[in-house]
């Protein structure tokens, strides 16, 4: 089995972020690759003969495998894959976060959330006639759907990395108490 590889990065651009569905995909496609996947990942990195088949390991099922993942190739595949994912997928929530909260002169749907609200606030309201006629359901600005999604996606991402690195601590020994740590402890080495 070959050892999975970190996602590239797209190119960023408010376009990218304001096309929810892509950037969704992107996240989707990157932890499926990664985090879904950490066990068959993990699997891989062991070398199941280093000194010839014997043919007597066969006789008993081996289910602790942990000790079996050599500690070179596990620091290896942290920091040449799970955490340039990380990364990567950090980097595009904190690009995106930045556009979400930035203003939006091409918003295609700012004249007509205008136009709305004008005619919202001209409008009479009798509720014994309509009781429902003062209710009024604001169109959402792009940047607040998308700010909304980069914290959905945010937490999402929290609890992906928090499962993913326990079964990397479980598997991997000298694994530092939290992914966070250990993140930041790479990005202090390996960053530009």
């Amino acid at each position: 089995m070959s050892q999975a590889s970190s996602t590239e990065a797209p190119a960023l651009t408010p376009q990218f972020c304001f096309n929810e569905r892509v950037l969704r995909d992107f996240l989707r496609i990157s932890r499926s690759t990664i985090d879904d996947s950490i066990t068959q990942n993990l699997n891989a990195l062991i070398t199941p003969s280093r000194a010839g088949f014997d043919p007597s390991s066969t006789a008993v099922r081996q289910t602790d495998s942990r000790n079996a993942i050599d500690s070179g190739a596990c620091q290896n595949f942290k920091d040449n894959v799970l955490f340039p994912s990380w990364q990567t997928r950090s980097d595009v929530l904190n690009y995106c976060a930045g556009v979400a909260t930035s203003p939006d002169p091409d918003d295609p749907d700012l004249i007509l959330r205008e136009t709305e609200s004008a005619r919202d606030r001209e409008r009479v309201v009798n509720e014994r006639l309509d009781p429902y006629s003062a209710r009024f359901f604001p169109r959402e600005a792009r940047t607040e759907s998308l700010a909304n999604l980069i914290r959905n996606q945010r937490t999402v991402e929290e609890i992906i990395r928090a499962r993913t690195w326990g079964m990397v601590a479980e598997r991997c020994d000298g694994s530092p108490a939290s992914w966070e740590d250990a993140l930041n402890t790479w990005r202090q080495n390996h960053r530009r």
